[in-house]
């Protein structure tokens, strides 16, 4: 175990982005509850996680994290979480079949709830109110009252996440991940995407290649990995108080794990020195996500990683660079370049979403298709000048034909957005853009391996 930690250590250092709650009585009860309620997921999940994160660390595979931006009590709904998890299945099935490696699929689910804001407060007119902080701390409506923040959301959250979670272990072991099944992952309103027939195209390939197999006596039945998959979960490990009544000891091997997600991540805004998440998170076994910004200097983020991987331990440790279009081929150089002069081994993996947010003329938050593209580009351009290894990606994407992000084969318009505009926070891809995305990250991958070989000739 880390050093001087336990898990409430976090509470003697600052805690940025969190909610004050009026009543603490109710606060104490509802952590209380909490700690008594079982694990959401499991010690050795997060362990196997940490492996195949450790394989995409040494280029052997390549990690695709993806799904909402924030969650919601409103939208929760069986059909959604499955379209989700269709369409990463599609992006997983995309990259495999094109690099040859494997995918490891993460999803921002089952927990995905609090956000950090820039403002703490939103004004509307002349009426001031505190900011949504999303629905497992307060509620969506503009009203005084939605805007308290309410401990006894953390439960409401707890419930979601395990009905969530209990219906992708169905999806992922259950046949529903079949590959058998490729052709009916494409979602009805994809069809329209010029992408639908190229994944159609692969889809029939596939099908050909299991048919060789079947022939030659393998076939799901007798090879599991060919009818279901692994699926991880992971959230941004922002309310703390959540965090700390999930966490529990490992019987097995005495270490603590954070038992709400397989995989937790500090946020652009609280990675700085001194913070709280960072406290709580470098104490906890699971495997560890960064955001790196414009803001993160090479020796900050250095001694970060000493404090959260001091055995330098691969797979501990993912980096998810998120710098916009514009600034990842300036920025991102100088961290890869400490991180491979240190020799701390761990994952790169690119947010093109956070860092391209624009405002649409008619007021709507959106992210240019080209401006994603355009940073997955870039990220993938550093990484082969260094000489170290692009690996993975990590999106605001749903299943939902949403129209949030302008841009895309599918050409929605800052006109079309008014269309199908639902996130409760940030604009996601929708279905048919993920999809599209998946195979010109495809053709990046592949742009990687051939120059590793030809280096490597």
């Amino acid at each position: 175990m880390a050093s001087n930690w336990n898990a409430h250590s976090w509470r003697g250092f600052e805690a940025r982005h969190m909610p004050v709650y009026p009543d603490a009585d109710k606060l104490e009860a509802v952590e209380k509850t909490l700690t008594s309620f079982p694990p959401l997921v499991f010690a050795g999940e997060a362990r196997a996680l940490k492996t195949d994160l450790a394989n995409v660390a040494a280029g052997k595979a390549f990690l695709l994290q993806g799904g909402d931006c924030a969650e919601s009590f409103a939208e929760f709904h069986p059909n959604n979480i499955r379209d989700t998890f269709r369409v990463l299945l599609q992006m997983a099935v995309i990259l495999t079949f094109a690099s040859k490696q494997p995918v490891v699929k993460v999803g921002r689910m089952a927990g995905q709830f609090a956000k950090p804001r820039s403002s703490p407060v939103e004004k509307q007119g002349e009426i001031e109110l505190p900011s949504y902080l999303g629905d497992n701390i307060n509620g969506i409506d503009f009203t005084p009252e939605s805007r308290i923040p309410d401990p006894e959301r953390m439960l409401r959250a707890y419930s979601q996440a395990a009905a969530t979670l209990n219906l992708l272990r169905a999806f992922a072991g259950g046949g529903y991940a079949n590959l058998r099944q490729v052709h009916q992952w494409t979602l009805d309103h994809i069809g329209k995407s010029p992408w639908a027939a190229k994944f159609a195209e692969m889809a029939d390939k596939i099908g050909e290649a299991l048919d060789f197999m079947e022939a030659c006596g393998i076939n799901p039945s007798t090879v599991p990995q060919l009818q279901g998959t692994n699926f991880y979960t992971s959230h941004e490990a922002l309310l703390l108080p959540y965090e700390e009544a999930l966490t529990r000891q490992d019987s097995l091997t005495g270490k603590w794990y954070d038992t709400s997600a397989h995989m937790l991540w500090i946020g652009d805004r609280t990675r700085f020195e001194g913070s709280a998440h960072v406290e709580f998170l470098r104490g906890v076994d699971n495997p560890i996500g960064l955001k790196c910004g414009p803001s993160l200097a090479p020796d900050v983020l250095i001694k970060l990683l000493d404090d959260l991987n001091p055995a330098r331990e691969p797979g501990r440790i993912t980096l998810i660079s998120r710098f916009g279009h514009d600034k990842v081929e300036s920025g991102l150089p100088p961290l890869v370049r400490a991180v491979a002069r240190e020799g701390h081994p761990v994952v790169w993996s690119c947010d093109p979403m956070h860092g391209n947010v624009i405002k649409a003329d008619n007021g709507y938050k959106t992210r240019p298709f080209e401006r994603i593209l355009s940073e997955v580009k870039g990220f993938f351009a550093v990484h082969r000048a260094e000489g170290t290894h692009a690996g993975g990606i990590h999106i605001e994407m749903t299943g939902r034909d949403v129209t949030e992000c302008t841009g895309g084969a599918v050409a929605i318009t800052q006109e079309g957005l008014a269309d199908r505009y639902h996130t409760h926070c940030d604009p996601r891809l929708n279905a048919a853009q993920s999809i599209e995305l998946a195979f010109l990250l495809a053709e990046a991958i592949n742009e990687e391996r051939a120059e590793v070989k030809a280096e490597a000739a």
